[in-house]
């Protein structure tokens, strides 16, 4: 696949390559990026080409989710399956916020909160 300059000018694949600077630098060791399905094969190429470790799942038919960053994270948040965010576990969100690098203490606040939610339903 033949690529030039002018195929990254948008701003989805503008902010994918921000992410991956910051990954090559050090800042993150796992990156989620949510992009448009359009640029997709554009976005996996260039993670190819610079041999990023790398999982894509789609959101809808217009949006795509693209994990990518430290292999052993990749491979974490592949043994979730394609599902939705939403429908993470419990578990896994808190796992996925903390690999994302979210604030711990928000990320312990957010999973207490859902279980204690998950807790109250189960009562009913």
């Amino acid at each position: 696949m033949e690529v030039s300059c002018s195929d990254y000018r948008s701003a989805d694949l503008q902010v994918l390559l921000h992410h991956i600077y910051e990954y090559k630098k050090g800042l993150r060791s796992l990156v989620l990026h949510t992009m448009s399905t359009s640029q997709e094969e554009l976005a996996l190429d260039l993670l190819i080409r610079r041999k990023i470790p790398f999982h894509s799942v789609r959101v809808s038919s217009k949006k795509i989710n693209i994990f990518f960053g430290e292999a052993a994270s990749v491979k974490i948040v592949q043994s979730f399956g394609d599902v939705s965010l939403s429908r993470l576990s419990d578990e896994q969100d808190f796992i996925l916020g903390i690999m994302l690098g979210y604030d711990r203490k928000q990320q312990c606040e957010r999973y207490l909160h859902r279980i204690r939610k998950e807790t109250s339903l189960a009562a009913v």
